[in-house]
């Protein structure tokens, strides 16, 4: 320990020893006061459902270093200083770079990463035995600037009528920000091309049900109510999970919730003060999510219907290679400009 060092606190984990240095560090200060160790104390109270969204997955990790209320940086590559009871994957990106992943299996890997400051968790939607087929499909529901908070719930209600007639099941829960997100456990059987192409089909059948509340729309200046980013899909994209602590002053968790939990549910309500006791009592909701994984055969017979209509790709991330079916990747107000003057 260096000499001006404030001294680290040892936690027996799981039978581990995990060393949290500066226990005392703030990482929320305006509007509610949290340490690092009260952060560590909280993921451990939670820890089975926590673990239940990224065990045997590899992850991002996200680092506030500087505690919540500054910026994070994220950070593929695993420490080399990290202890050898936890292991990596090698995994590959679009770029052709390849980057070894922690994967986080039990309680002492989550408390080594939040020692790290990572308060949100972002795993791949991936196992690590098969790195090349999606476990899961992600829908995430980001309403646009000034839409209520009501009708991201009314989205997500629709959503989850519409996943039952493609016969697959979704697990809600709050984004921890303004948002919400439905999980939906696949049988590993689809590449990432295709789950995006699912998610893409679904996002578009959402717009076409309540065109007045959402949009599958990618350039922000087409967007209206609220947006269901399909491009989560898309390889190298994660989204926080289940029990994350997001950055913003009342210390909001992204939180699981039951189905009949959604249309009066306040995100408010989850923090890092309430989970706890609210997980001591009922449980975690998404216990039993990937017990049943589901087809997307019926969202890519949508997706063959789109394209036979004359629907072309959608715009992808912009580091993407373009794909020979997507639309020019430009926005509609700068091509129309083009089209005026040429």
């Amino acid at each position: 320990m260096a000499k001006d060092e404030p001294p680290a606190e040892l936690l027996h984990v799981n039978g581990r020893d995990v060393r949290i240095t500066n226990p005392d560090k703030l990482f929320f200060s305006t509007q509610v006061t949290l340490t690092k160790l009260d952060l560590v104390r909280y993921f451990l109270s939670v820890a089975p459902g926590a673990l239940n969204n990224i065990v045997d997955r590899p992850i991002v990790l996200k680092r506030f270093v500087d505690g919540a209320e500054h910026e994070a940086f994220y950070q593929k590559r695993a420490p080399t200083n990290r202890p050898d009871w936890l292991r990596t994957v090698t995994l590959s990106f679009p770029s052709g770079r390849t980057a070894e992943e922690l994967v986080v299996d039990d309680a002492a890997g989550l408390a080594w990463i939040v020692n790290l400051g990572c308060i949100e968790l972002h795993p791949h939607p991936v196992r690590s035995g098969d790195l090349d087929h999606p476990a899961e499909l992600r829908i995430d529901l980001d309403p646009t600037p000034g839409i209520p908070w009501d009708n991201v719930r009314k989205v997500a209600l629709e959503v989850r009528e519409f996943l039952h007639l493609v016969h697959l099941t979704g697990w809600p829960k709050t984004s921890g920000s303004r948002g919400m997100h439905i999980n939906v456990p696949i049988e590993p059987r689809w590449t990432f091309t295709e789950v995006r192409r699912a998610a893409l089909a679904l996002s578009r059948a959402i717009e076409r049900r309540v065109p007045a509340l959402a949009t599958s729309k990618w350039w922000k200046e087409e967007r209206h109510g609220v947006f269901l980013d399909y491009n989560q899909n898309a390889k190298d994209r994660t989204t926080c999970s289940a029990y994350s602590v997001r950055p913003v002053p009342d210390a909001r968790v992204s939180t699981p919730l039951q189905w009949n939990e959604v249309a009066d549910c306040d995100p408010a309500d989850f923090t890092v003060f309430t989970v706890p006791a609210r997980f001591a009592s009922i449980g975690d909701p998404h216990a039993a999510m990937y017990a049943s994984p589901g087809s997307l055969d019926a969202l890519l017979q949508l997706a063959e219907q789109d394209e036979a209509q004359g629907l072309a790709d959608a715009p992808w991330p912009p580091h993407f290679r373009k794909t020979a079916s997507e639309a020019p990747r430009v926005t509609p107000s700068r091509a129309k400009r083009k089209r005026t003057t040429s």
